[in-house]
């Protein structure tokens, strides 16, 4: 009993590093009361809108009567002056104990509630980390299997998977082939990742799960392009879901983050990736944190104005490309996108089923010439030319840019909030310029073949 009257859980000793992990409080009001977790208290809103939970999920983590969660900068964070209460990395805060900390190596308040939000509207006890990439890392280092089946996606993911195949040997299946399920055993990894980088197309994650439990491997998933409420991977088998936070958790291209959430079967794992992550270093910093919390409170308006206004867009240049008409129709050659996967989207479909609320913000446009996708980017006004996705401005990159394995005649859209309108016309616009200045070098071509000089003079 601490010294407030407050019941808290004896620390346990750390299996994986010793001596170095901070338990999570588990507390109750008073003697003789059930104890009652910061996952389950951060998950007590489900039943309620996603918004809701966005709002108010990490409310039980308020210590002030501030309405907006304060920003904490501090690193270190005092003992009890107590002799008497002091525990190894078990340093509770007298005045909310599900706000205690040690160090923010481990864990943090701004962080706190981020993982508090994540893990209501993610279904499952939720970690932060550093990057997307470092979110996967640790998974990895967790699991440690022998082999992972993946095929195509992020090529960052690929990286990571190198590079720990030189410490372990860690080798890859590749995931489409009919049977690549027969080369795997127990304990190893099906990485799926829907929709898919940087197409935006959707995998079939029944599919895989079934695949995967069969053999006793994990189904780890990337969620990333598709956040709540688009996808929930936990209904369809998943035993761990990352995201690249940096995307839409974040929703305005200004902080780096990962994030992992496990099925709440595997909850008894998530104190090993946190004594993990302390030793890894990756966690997220303090104002990532109060970034990431302020973006979360308007994450379903975001996404689902975002995914709609991606799905009337990919109508509008798919049905242009496939009737051959107006400029659109001269310039692209396919357009890629989950929304245009009619066979599994038939009814009975898995398609609705696993995406019922939208088919992400994110597609891709082939253009017919290599070049022409290299310079359509600084013809548009409304869309950044840069790379990655998930904030409130449009976004259009030349993928070429940053995947050196990538289809040269490939444009990836990441739609904003401008407006489908807006961003329709920025793009005919875009494409008439570039016809325009298509035309204007091919005749200034002819007029060197025919003695003219290109200065001015004849």
């Amino acid at each position: 009993m601490a010294s407030n009257g407050v019941s808290v859980q004896e620390p346990a000793q750390p299996e994986l590093i010793e001596g170095m992990a901070h338990e999570n409080p588990v507390v109750t009001d008073a003697v003789g009361q059930e104890p009652v977790t910061a996952t389950a208290l951060a998950s007590k809103f489900q039943h309620l809108s996603l918004s809701a939970q966005t709002i108010h999920a990490d409310d039980f983590l308020n210590s002030h009567q501030s309405v907006a969660p304060p920003m904490h900068v501090s690193t270190t964070f005092r003992y009890n002056r107590d002799p008497d209460e002091l525990r190894p990395w078990a340093n509770i805060n007298p005045n909310n104990p599900y706000d205690s900390h040690v160090y923010s190596r481990d864990t943090a308040p701004n962080t706190t509630r981020l993982e508090a939000v994540l893990t209501s509207i993610l279904h499952g006890p939720s970690l932060s980390y550093s990057s997307g990439l470092s979110a996967f890392h640790a998974l990895l280092v967790h699991l440690n299997p022998r082999r992972v089946a993946i095929a195509g996606g992020y090529h960052g993911c690929h990286g990571v998977i190198a590079l720990l195949s030189k410490l372990t040997g860690l080798s890859t299946v590749p995931l489409l082939d009919p049977d690549f399920e027969a080369r795997l055993h127990p304990g190893d990894v099906v990485h799926v990742e829907t929709p898919l980088n940087p197409t935006g197309e959707a995998r079939d994650l029944a599919y895989y799960a079934e695949k995967a439990h069969k053999r006793g491997c994990w189904l780890t998933v990337d969620a990333t392009f598709a956040p709540p409420p688009l996808q929930d991977p936990f209904l369809w088998g998943a035993d761990a879901v990352m995201h690249s936070g940096t995307k839409y958790f974040g929703g305005h291209s200004d902080m780096l983050c990962g994030v992992l959430a496990l099925n709440p079967k595997h909850a008894d794992r998530v104190r090993g990736l946190r004594e993990e992550r302390l030793v890894l270093g990756s966690v997220m910093g303090s104002f990532e944190g109060w970034l990431g919390v302020r973006s979360l409170r308007t994450l379903e308006v975001r996404v689902r104005k975002q995914s709609a206004d991606a799905e009337k867009l990919v109508a509008w240049l798919a049905g242009s490309v496939a009737a051959k008409r107006g400029v659109v129709g001269e310039e692209v050659a396919e357009v890629k996108h989950a929304s245009l996967q009619t066979e599994d989207l038939r009814e009975g479909g898995w398609l609705r089923k696993q995406m019922p609320n939208g088919f992400g913000p994110v597609f891709a446009v082939y253009m017919r010439d290599a070049d022409d996708a290299r310079r359509l980017p600084s013809k548009l006004q409304l869309f950044h030319h840069a790379t990655s996705l998930g904030g409130v401005e449009s976004l259009v990159e030349w993928r070429a840019m940053t995947d050196a394995g990538v289809d040269k005649r490939l444009l990836r859209f990441s739609i904003g909030l401008e407006g489908f309108e807006d961003l329709r016309d920025d793009l005919i616009q875009g494409f008439e310029a570039l016809r325009s200045e298509r035309a204007a070098r091919e005749s200034g071509v002819k007029q060197v073949a025919g003695g003219a000089n290109v200065l001015g003079g004849v």
